[in-house]
This record gives structure tokens, sequence and C-alpha cells, in this order.
């Protein structure tokens, strides 16, 4: 007898998007004064489709500082997403801040910006404790990786809830990436975790990223804030949203 039920199709869920605000605050540290505010920028964001707001306290303090993540915690409504390295220090400044979400990242003193995703399977015994920590204090932990099976395999093995895959490779061109995102969108998705995505994405390459029916929130932050300087962050997070949303429909090239 011939099986004719049809095959199961999966429907593509509510694509998210998180603005990160850190470049608001490096452009406000190069005078040293109070201006632009980062906090009125996840405001703002907010205010205008944001589904929330996302900022890296990096060890050196070179861009968000600790007065700011209080605030953003304290003035904002919309969810902040911590972004941070697997220290002691930044997680005792997690569990006292208690933000929505901490995004777990490598971070090297001498790096411009993320340069690649976390060795998860490589720091299962420094990561695993430090996970559930901020699991038991009720913030979701997600681990900024690689699209590789065995990252997936060990951030789901340590408790996290959330994987961010990066999609730095894809952004440069790299032949090969967006196959490699998409079968870790799955293994992701299947393996019972969340999946995010960012690093590099702009109006031009976000959609096929959006068209991956697991991926559920994107994160992006310095392209928005710099094209924000042509455009205002209003017309930038709409037009961002407008892109998402055709990848997400199958209508991107």
């Amino acid at each position: 007898m011939t099986d004719s039920t049809p095959p199961k199709v999966l429907r593509p869920k509510m694509l998210r998007l998180g603005v990160n605000i850190d470049h608001v605050a490096t452009v406000r540290n190069a005078r040293g004064g109070a201006h632009p505010d980062p906090v009125e920028a996840a405001r703002l964001a907010a205010a205008c489709g944001a589904d929330g707001i996302t900022a890296h306290l990096r060890e050196d303090r070179r861009h968000i500082r600790d007065a700011d993540l209080a605030r953003l915690r304290a003035d904002v409504s919309a969810p902040l997403n911590m972004e941070m390295a697997a220290t002691d220090e930044m997680v005792g400044i997690a569990l006292s801040l208690r933000p929505h979400a901490c995004c777990i990242v490598p971070e090297r003193r001498a790096e411009v910006t993320t340069e690649g995703g976390l060795d998860v399977a490589g720091q299962v015994a420094a990561l695993e404790p430090r996970v559930r920590a901020l699991g038991e204090a009720g913030i979701r932990v997600s681990m900024f990786i690689d699209p590789d099976p065995a990252q997936i395999a060990a951030s789901a093995a340590i408790g996290a809830a959330v994987v961010e895959l990066h999609t730095g490779a894809y952004a440069e061109g790299r032949a090969g990436e967006l196959d490699r995102l998409r079968a870790a969108a799955i293994a992701a998705d299947a393996a019972g975790l969340e999946v995010h995505a960012g690093h590099g994405l702009t109006y031009d390459n976000v959609g096929p990223i959006a068209a991956l029916p697991q991926i559920v929130e994107l994160n992006i932050g310095h392209f928005l804030i710099g094209q924000a300087i042509f455009d205002g962050l209003p017309a930038v997070i709409a037009r961002m949203r407008q892109e998402m949303e055709r990848g997400r429909q199958g209508l991107c090239p």
C-alpha cells in the first residue's frame, strides 16, 4: 500500500528584528560627552518597529558602558539582549541586571568586531555552569556560533535556549555559506534550540537569511546605525523590515 500522506510543509515562524545600538555609543565616546545617547536610540528603535534591543558590554567598555545597560533595562520597554563574554564579571553583571536575554560571544581585546563564532564544543566545562546560572535566573541564554554541527550539539548539551548563527562569512560572499547556514538552522531547530542569526547583514543580503524558516530573529547593528546617518533610524528600520518580509515570503532574488 502506498502512503498518500502529503509531505509536511514547515510554515515560517514570525521573524523578529533586534537592533544593536553599540555604535551609537561608539560615536558618543569619540567626543567623551553624552551625545548621541544610545538609550535614546534604543527608545526610538523600539518605537519604530524593533522587536528588541541588543547591546554588547565589552571588557574594555569601548562602546556600551555599565550605566548604559542599567538605563536600557530601566527605561526601554523592548526586551534587552545583552551580548557578553563568558567571564565571571559579565555573568555577575547579567545576574544583577536581569536582561531578557544574554548572548555569549567570543571576545578578543584586539579585534575591531566579533570575528567568528564561539567555540562552545571546546569550552563546555567553562560554559556550562555559567549558562546554568543565567538560566536559573530566568535569563534566556544564546550562544553565538558558526554554522557548525558540533557547536550546535554542544550548545544544546550545555542547556542554552538559543543559538545565534554567525552570518559574517555569508555576508563576505564566501561560497557555500548559505547552504551551511540552512543546514545549521535545520539542525538547531531539530535539537530544540531557538534559531537567531546576525553579523554583516544589509538590505542587499538579508533576504536569503530571512527566507530560512527556522530562523526567528535577526540581530543587526552596524549597517542600520551607519545607514541611519543618511536616512534616519525610523526609515532604516522600516526598510530593513520590508526586506526581511520580502525574504520571508520568498520574494528576494
